[in-house]
Protein backbone atom coordinates (compact mmCIF):
# COMPACT_ATOMS: atom_id res chain seq x y z
CA UNK A 1 0.00 0.00 0.00
CA UNK A 2 1.19 3.37 -1.08
CA UNK A 3 2.19 5.23 2.21
CA UNK A 4 0.88 8.96 1.71
CA UNK A 5 2.49 10.32 4.86
CA UNK A 6 6.16 9.57 2.84
CA UNK A 7 5.26 11.63 -0.14
CA UNK A 8 3.63 14.92 0.60
CA UNK A 9 3.01 15.67 -2.77
CA UNK A 10 0.58 12.38 -3.31
CA UNK A 11 -1.12 13.33 0.16
CA UNK A 12 -1.99 16.57 -1.85
CA UNK A 13 -3.11 14.27 -4.85
CA UNK A 14 -4.74 11.96 -3.11
CA UNK A 15 -6.93 14.98 -0.84
CA UNK A 16 -8.05 16.23 -4.15
CA UNK A 17 -8.71 12.52 -6.07
CA UNK A 18 -11.21 11.79 -3.37
CA UNK A 19 -12.93 15.28 -4.56
CA UNK A 20 -13.32 13.93 -7.85
CA UNK A 21 -16.70 11.91 -7.65
CA UNK A 22 -18.82 14.45 -5.91
CA UNK A 23 -17.25 17.93 -7.84
CA UNK A 24 -17.65 15.29 -10.76
CA UNK A 25 -21.29 15.66 -10.05
CA UNK A 26 -21.28 19.71 -9.47
CA UNK A 27 -19.65 20.26 -12.28
CA UNK A 28 -22.32 18.01 -14.52
CA UNK A 29 -24.80 19.91 -12.92
CA UNK A 30 -23.60 23.21 -13.62
CA UNK A 31 -22.67 21.96 -17.29
CA UNK A 32 -26.59 20.52 -17.65
CA UNK A 33 -28.20 23.59 -16.66
CA UNK A 34 -25.98 25.65 -18.68
CA UNK A 35 -26.77 23.68 -21.57
CA UNK A 36 -28.11 24.62 -25.17
CA UNK A 37 -28.60 21.92 -27.06
CA UNK A 38 -29.70 21.67 -30.09
CA UNK A 39 -30.81 17.81 -32.09
CA UNK A 40 -27.35 17.74 -34.24
CA UNK A 41 -25.13 18.71 -30.62
CA UNK A 42 -26.47 15.99 -29.03
CA UNK A 43 -26.54 13.55 -31.66
CA UNK A 44 -22.46 14.93 -32.94
CA UNK A 45 -21.64 15.27 -28.96
CA UNK A 46 -23.34 11.63 -28.25
CA UNK A 47 -21.98 9.24 -31.01
CA UNK A 48 -18.24 11.41 -29.64
CA UNK A 49 -19.51 10.27 -26.09
CA UNK A 50 -20.54 6.83 -27.02
CA UNK A 51 -17.02 6.09 -28.74
CA UNK A 52 -15.38 6.94 -25.04
CA UNK A 53 -17.72 4.53 -23.39
CA UNK A 54 -16.94 2.22 -25.63
CA UNK A 55 -13.59 2.50 -24.73
CA UNK A 56 -13.73 2.47 -20.99
CA UNK A 57 -16.10 -0.89 -21.45
CA UNK A 58 -13.28 -1.96 -23.74
CA UNK A 59 -10.60 -1.67 -20.66
CA UNK A 60 -12.87 -2.25 -18.24
CA UNK A 61 -13.34 -6.09 -19.90
CA UNK A 62 -9.27 -6.41 -19.66
CA UNK A 63 -8.50 -4.99 -16.24
CA UNK A 64 -7.61 -7.40 -12.89
CA UNK A 65 -7.50 -3.80 -11.01
CA UNK A 66 -5.29 -4.21 -8.13
CA UNK A 67 -4.24 -7.64 -9.49
CA UNK A 68 -2.06 -6.97 -12.18
CA UNK A 69 -0.54 -5.04 -14.60
CA UNK A 70 -3.07 -5.73 -17.46
CA UNK A 71 -1.12 -5.70 -20.63
CA UNK A 72 -4.23 -6.89 -22.51
CA UNK A 73 -6.63 -5.31 -24.55
CA UNK A 74 -6.16 -1.56 -24.88
CA UNK A 75 -3.56 -1.76 -22.20
CA UNK A 76 -1.64 -2.91 -25.20
CA UNK A 77 -1.62 -0.13 -26.49
CA UNK A 78 -2.08 2.69 -24.01
CA UNK A 79 -1.57 3.10 -19.75
CA UNK A 80 -4.71 4.80 -18.92
CA UNK A 81 -7.54 3.33 -21.47
CA UNK A 82 -10.24 4.27 -18.70
CA UNK A 83 -9.22 7.81 -18.35
CA UNK A 84 -8.67 8.08 -22.21
CA UNK A 85 -12.41 6.57 -22.62
CA UNK A 86 -13.64 9.44 -19.67
CA UNK A 87 -11.85 12.00 -21.46
CA UNK A 88 -13.76 11.20 -25.02
CA UNK A 89 -16.76 11.09 -23.40
CA UNK A 90 -16.26 14.59 -21.34
CA UNK A 91 -15.62 16.30 -24.40
CA UNK A 92 -18.42 14.58 -26.71
CA UNK A 93 -20.86 15.95 -23.93
CA UNK A 94 -19.16 19.59 -23.81
CA UNK A 95 -20.21 19.32 -27.89
CA UNK A 96 -23.77 18.10 -26.89
CA UNK A 97 -23.98 20.71 -24.21
CA UNK A 98 -23.13 23.32 -27.14
CA UNK A 99 -22.52 25.97 -23.83
CA UNK A 100 -18.91 27.77 -24.07
CA UNK A 101 -19.03 28.29 -20.46
CA UNK A 102 -19.94 24.68 -19.43
CA UNK A 103 -17.16 23.07 -22.05
CA UNK A 104 -14.53 25.46 -20.35
CA UNK A 105 -15.12 24.15 -16.78
CA UNK A 106 -16.33 20.68 -17.78
CA UNK A 107 -12.92 20.42 -19.43
CA UNK A 108 -10.85 21.96 -16.84
CA UNK A 109 -12.89 19.56 -14.30
CA UNK A 110 -11.24 16.75 -16.65
CA UNK A 111 -7.72 17.77 -17.24
CA UNK A 112 -7.32 18.68 -12.91
CA UNK A 113 -9.32 15.79 -12.32
CA UNK A 114 -7.30 13.09 -14.78
CA UNK A 115 -3.79 14.41 -14.47
CA UNK A 116 -4.49 14.19 -10.62
CA UNK A 117 -5.82 10.47 -10.94
CA UNK A 118 -3.28 9.31 -13.11
CA UNK A 119 0.04 10.48 -11.39
CA UNK A 120 -2.13 8.63 -8.11
CA UNK A 121 -2.63 5.55 -10.10
CA UNK A 122 0.99 5.52 -11.59
CA UNK A 123 2.82 5.96 -7.46
CA UNK A 124 0.04 2.95 -6.60
CA UNK A 125 0.91 0.87 -9.44
CA UNK A 126 5.03 1.32 -8.67
CA UNK A 127 4.53 0.92 -5.21
CA UNK A 128 2.60 -2.25 -6.10
CA UNK A 129 4.42 -4.09 -8.41
CA UNK A 130 7.79 -2.31 -9.16
CA UNK A 131 9.91 -3.22 -11.72
CA UNK A 132 7.01 -4.74 -13.55
CA UNK A 133 5.23 -2.01 -13.40
CA UNK A 134 8.08 0.21 -15.03
CA UNK A 135 8.84 -1.92 -17.57
CA UNK A 136 5.27 -1.91 -18.51
CA UNK A 137 5.27 2.04 -18.78
CA UNK A 138 8.31 1.98 -20.96
CA UNK A 139 6.90 -0.77 -23.14
CA UNK A 140 9.34 -3.26 -22.08
CA UNK A 141 6.67 -6.22 -21.08
CA UNK A 142 5.19 -8.43 -23.29
CA UNK A 143 1.80 -8.05 -24.33
CA UNK A 144 -1.04 -10.64 -22.87
CA UNK A 145 -3.76 -12.07 -24.72
CA UNK A 146 -6.38 -12.02 -21.88
CA UNK A 147 -9.72 -12.70 -23.54
CA UNK A 148 -12.54 -9.47 -23.46
CA UNK A 149 -14.65 -10.39 -20.21
CA UNK A 150 -18.32 -8.69 -19.72
CA UNK A 151 -18.06 -10.09 -16.47
CA UNK A 152 -14.76 -8.00 -15.85
CA UNK A 153 -16.94 -5.22 -16.93
CA UNK A 154 -19.62 -5.74 -14.41
CA UNK A 155 -17.10 -6.50 -11.73
CA UNK A 156 -15.77 -3.07 -12.77
CA UNK A 157 -18.89 -1.15 -12.38
CA UNK A 158 -18.65 0.00 -15.52
CA UNK A 159 -22.64 -0.42 -15.81
CA UNK A 160 -22.91 3.05 -13.36
CA UNK A 161 -20.64 4.80 -15.71
CA UNK A 162 -23.98 3.41 -18.53
CA UNK A 163 -26.97 5.39 -16.33
CA UNK A 164 -24.66 8.22 -15.90
CA UNK A 165 -24.59 8.46 -19.60
CA UNK A 166 -27.90 8.00 -19.97
CA UNK A 167 -29.37 10.31 -17.70
CA UNK A 168 -27.20 13.02 -18.84
CA UNK A 169 -28.82 12.45 -22.51
CA UNK A 170 -32.35 11.86 -21.89
CA UNK A 171 -31.54 15.59 -19.76
CA UNK A 172 -30.27 17.31 -22.94
CA UNK A 173 -32.94 15.59 -24.94
CA UNK A 174 -35.56 17.36 -22.55
CA UNK A 175 -33.81 20.78 -22.71
CA UNK A 176 -33.93 20.75 -26.78
CA UNK A 177 -36.06 24.15 -28.18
Amino acid sequence: MLDLNAHPHLRRLYRIARLRVSVGFVVAVFALLLARPTWLSITTGGVIAALGEGIRVWAAGHLEKGREVTRSGPYRLMRHPLYVGSFVIGIGFTIAFASGVATAVVVTYLVVMLVVAIRLEEATLRDAFGEEYDRYARGALPVSERRFSFERVLANREHHAWLGFAAALVILWTKVK
